[in-house]
């Protein structure tokens, strides 16, 4: 009866194990390098916000930056709201 169940169970244990590699695992892998990213980021950045606007960091802090969006605009952005870094 124990082989049977174990039968039973085999598709459950192989779906999971596929939606783990295929799914789960690529998302914490991108969630940990969008971390990274941004405690990486420092003064003289150049961003893209998750609402697309393009800055550059004039002060970073602890849970937010302070960007600057044209010559004499300068606003705070929660740390949340980065979408990306661009790379010179």
């Amino acid at each position: 009866m124990s082989q049977g169940a174990l039968a039973q169970f085999l598709p459950l244990i192989l779906l999971f194990v596929i939606f783990w590699f295929l799914i789960i695992r690529p998302q914490q892998k991108q969630q940990k390098a969008h971390k990274e990213m941004l405690e990486s980021l420092k003064k003289g950045d150049k961003i893209v916000t998750n609402g697309g606007l393009i800055a550059e960091i004039v002060k970073p802090e602890e849970e937010y930056l302070k960007i600057k969006l044209a010559d004499n605009v300068i606003v705070k952005l929660d740390r949340a709201y980065v979408a990306r870094k661009i790379e010179a």
